[in-house]
């Protein structure tokens, strides 16, 4: 009995990856820039799913092959590190209209600035609590979250 996926399975992540890389070419010009909050919005957005991805493959794979699950693992830190700066980045980025900068705490009380702009912090809220249940507070600030086992 195999434990892969069927070859005749439809594979949506180059799709994906294509999706992004026309995304890019299309509509971040060469040059400085600064980055939108609807921008990082949806670019956390990505993660989050991504991660979610990562972390179904983690678990299923390290029943089955401990090394490659360890490395899925970690793939699936990293991407919630990324996911982690890009909500501090989309706080850091001035609101549109008033230029007001707020306060990376207030995302804790879910809407501070009302929907549907915050929803990069509930959606943030909801995947940390994933990510704590399946990662250790070392893990998710080591500096490398590389090999485990040998």
């Amino acid at each position: 009995m195999s434990h892969t996926a069927s070859p005749t399975a439809q594979d949506f992540v180059p799709f994906a990856t294509a999706a992004l890389d026309f995304h890019r070419a299309l509509n971040v010009p060469g040059g400085p820039l600064v980055t939108t909050r609807a921008e990082l919005d949806a670019l956390h957005a990505h993660l989050v799913s991504l991660h979610g991805l990562l972390d179904a493959h983690a678990v299923r794979t390290g029943q089955l092959v401990p090394i490659e699950g360890d490395q899925l693992s970690a793939a699936r830190t990293r991407i919630w590190q990324a996911a982690d700066h890009l909500h501090a980045a989309y706080h850091a980025a001035p609101r549109p209209g008033s230029g007001e900068v707020p306060d990376r705490d207030a995302c804790q009380a879910g809407l501070p600035e009302g929907a549907p702009e915050l929803t990069i912090c509930q959606r943030h809220q909801r995947t940390a609590h994933l990510v704590r249940r399946r990662s250790t507070p070392a893990a998710l600030h080591a500096p490398f979250t590389g090999l485990v086992r040998h």
